[in-house]
């Protein structure tokens, strides 16, 4: 039985070690790509020669030509440059804007079948402008960041009670930063509220260490940043596409009137399958989760509108 074929756009850290995890766990036929010469190939004849050791029966190709993309399943953009210590969110947001913009453009010209999964930052505004430039529509591109967020916040959780991280789950919805929105009624610990074992203040401390998470690593690492968590995040949704599972997962999605928001990319509960985003889920939110999800959405629709895009978002 043949695997699906996955591309990771950007041989990195997080690209390569999402390309690993890929092939690891038996998923796809992985081609990873990087505009540095060399640096994917390399790469993926490192990763080939862990495969009889590991005993996966996939391929990993690196290449540097987006023509090898043809035929994939899924894409994962990984590509782009990370904050570096001055440099605005604005800055960040231009400069990466001028790297994703034209791979969707190389993903709708050679991988037109193909899901999206959008793992660079800004994330929300770069899956909007992926949308817009791939002119997919909505339910083909996603982004990679409540997933991680989510698994953090259990972590830490998990951490604070001396229980296996398994045995907590949590929901991190809104923009991915300081503005995303932990819902605290979705926090069970062994299936029980968290706020039955874990005071309000407490709570609260975990969730601005989640918030802080990313910092967190950076600091300690002292140069690069947090790779072997957000891939980890990026193969749960990729498991949900290719395997069709039907999943909800919190993703970036364009949003049409769901949670009252329309015209902006935010992180929300969505159902996966192997057609990509089935269904927007809408929780419940209490008014003030539902007040700072309104309030993140606000800040990436300001980044939106200064890339001046339009996304076709057509569910269908």
């Amino acid at each position: 039985m043949s695997l699906p074929l996955v591309t990771v756009v950007g041989a990195g850290q997080v690209g390569a070690t999402t390309a690993h995890l890929l092939a690891l766990k038996g998923l796809a036929d992985v081609v990873l790509i990087d505009i540095v010469e060399g640096l994917a190939e390399g790469k993926a004849l490192d990763m080939t020669q862990a495969a009889p050791i590991e005993g996966w029966r996939g391929s990993v190709r690196g290449s540097t030509d987006y023509g090898a993309m043809a035929g994939s399943r899924l894409v994962v953009i990984t590509a782009g440059l990370a904050r570096k210590p001055g440099m605005s969110r604005e800055e960040l947001l231009a400069a990466n804007a001028q790297i994703v913009g034209p791979i969707a453009e190389r993903i709708a010209a050679s991988a037109s079948e193909a899901l999206i999964i959008v793992v660079t930052n800004p994330l929300d505004v770069m899956v909007a402008l992926t949308l817009a430039r791939s002119g997919f529509d909505r339910r083909r591109v996603m982004g990679m960041a409540g997933v991680l967020d989510s698994a953090r916040l259990r972590a830490f959780i998990a951490e604070r009670l001396g229980v296996a991280p398994s045995e907590v789950e949590a929901m991190v919805l809104g923009s991915h930063g300081d503005l995303m929105v932990p819902v605290a009624r979705s926090i069970t610990v062994k299936g029980n509220p968290v706020t039955a074992q874990v005071s309000a203040s407490d709570l609260e401390q975990l969730f601005q260490r989640t918030r802080d998470g990313g910092a967190e690593v950076v600091k300690l690492l002292k140069q690069g940043s947090a790779f072997y968590a957000p891939a980890s995040g990026v193969v749960e949704m990729a498991v949900a596409l290719l395997k069709d599972t039907h999943a909800t997962l919190p993703v970036c999605a364009w949003l049409e009137g769901e949670y009252g928001l329309r015209d902006v990319c935010i992180g929300v509960p969505a159902q996966l399958g192997a057609k990509g985003i089935e269904r927007i889920v809408e929780l419940d939110l209490t008014p003030s989760e539902r007040q700072a999800l309104t309030a993140a959405a606000g800040q990436v629709r300001e980044g939106i509108k200064s890339l001046s895009l339009t996304p076709k978002a057509a569910m269908g």
